[in-house]
């Protein structure tokens, strides 16, 4: 493998301006700076930043060794699953998933929502946080299960629908229903389900929005909400629906904020949106430790396609996700994998909801062994043992980075992520 290291901290050269490669146009195949492409038509929409400018990245933050396995301290949780007080169900449930002891953000989480105190979640990906919520949320209808609802707002249909799924599977035999509301899939159905009494309304701003305005959706009869990935929904430009949604809710309600990084304009939605929440941190750093982070430098006159042709052919790049900027570019590039007779697959906005569905469900079941993305997969997203992620176009920003890379190396597992440049 072509590879280039950097030092972890980078001289500058005469003149005092960082030095970077630009071997090619954005969005090429031929690879591209390392300031982050944006305002693709792939590129997510911003709120209140204006248009998306790529924000420069030097290349040595994409160079990062996994931590050595027998180097991590141990976590030991406080708790087990059945010291929660939690419905007996509901813990033949969790152990039915083959949850065994709790993650990090589960270990601490779980107590404080049991209290029904307002609280910040803020953790890696990949650290278990839908069921820090989820199995509390699922107790506390349980003892009201009439009045109780529940309703969570996520930046993707995808997150949406794993979400639903894993309710599902955490309530089987619990008479307790739920519904799925995002845009992309029948709205018809999506009405059809509200005449009914749902436990959990899961769903993206947009849709939400639209079924709040047709009076099918009441949230000022709800007093419990979750907010998840909501620093990925104030990138997306979604901040003004999120805003709308809470003004119409009860004031004396039970709120729950996850979120993977904390920025000033994060913070300033926790003042607004939470009463003294508890805060709770088990974030690491910025990238997984167990990601092994490097870069793959195309040389002059080399074809960057070329190159990745080359990686994917290895034995080791075994269920891999590809990173493009545009949704011109994702579909283009799998094509030219099928092409080479590599089993690929893509998801990206051109696509219809069942597309999607089908391109991530034979990825995860392993019948393609490469799936190709636009930022859309980029959070949330919980794909099994994905081998290596590549960044074949450069992120937009570090953030983006280090969301792209947590699709792999999740849990206890190690991870691989490379960066063209």
């Amino acid at each position: 493998m072509n590879t280039i290291r950097f030092n972890r901290r980078p001289s500058r050269p005469s003149g005092g301006a960082p030095r970077t490669f630009r071997p090619g146009g954005s969005g090429g195949f031929k690879g591209g700076g390392f300031r982050g492409g944006g305002g693709g038509r792939g590129a997510p929409r911003q709120s209140q930043r204006g248009p998306m400018v790529g924000q420069f990245i030097h290349p040595s933050k994409f160079v990062n060794k996994a931590v050595i396995t027998e180097e991590v301290v141990h976590f030991v949780p406080e708790h087990r699953f059945e010291d929660f007080a939690i419905d007996a169900t509901l813990k033949l449930r969790i152990t039915a998933k083959g949850y065994t002891a709790p993650t990090p953000i589960q270990d601490k989480c779980i107590p404080h929502v049991l209290k029904g105190q307002d609280l910040v979640g803020i953790a890696n990906t990949g650290t278990g946080k839908t069921a820090a919520f989820l199995i509390p949320l699922i107790h506390k209808v349980l003892q009201n299960p009439t009045k109780e609802q529940v309703l969570i707002i996520v930046p993707t249909r995808e997150l949406a629908i794993q979400i639903d799924q894993e309710f599902k599977e955490f309530s089987r035999g619990m008479k307790m229903f739920s519904v799925c509301c995002v845009g992309g899939m029948s709205i018809g159905k999506q009405i059809q389900a509200l005449r009914y009494h749902n436990s959990f309304i899961i769903g993206t701003p947009g849709r939400l929005k639209d079924l709040i305005e047709r009076k099918l959706i009441k949230p000022e009869n709800m007093k419990t909400i979750v907010l998840d990935e909501a620093d990925r929904m104030l990138d997306m430009g979604f901040v003004a629906d999120m805003r709308w949604v809470m003004s119409l809710m009860p004031k004396d309600r039970h709120t729950l904020f996850f979120s993977a990084t904390i920025t000033s304009e994060v913070e300033r939605l926790i003042k607004e949106f939470l009463k003294e929440p508890v805060r709770i941190s088990v974030k690491t750093g910025e990238t997984a430790k167990n990601v092994d982070q490097d870069v793959v430098k195309v040389a002059l006159g080399k074809n960057k396609f070329d190159v990745l042709h080359d990686l994917l052919t290895q034995k080791e790049f075994g269920k891999v996700l590809i990173f493009g900027r545009t949704k011109h570019g994702v579909e283009k590039l799998s094509q030219m994998l099928l092409s080479k007779g590599l089993k690929a697959e893509s998801i990206h906005g051109n696509k219809n909801h069942g597309k999607r569905q089908q391109a991530l469900r034979s990825f995860k079941e392993g019948t393609v062994q490469v799936l190709v993305a636009t930022d859309v997969a980029a959070r949330g997203l919980d794909i099994p043992d994905v081998t290596h992620v590549i960044n074949f176009d450069i992120p937009a920003t570090y953030d983006d980075y280090v969301h792209r890379i947590g699709r792999t190396g999740r849990g206890d597992k190690k991870g691989k992520a490379l960066t063209f440049v």
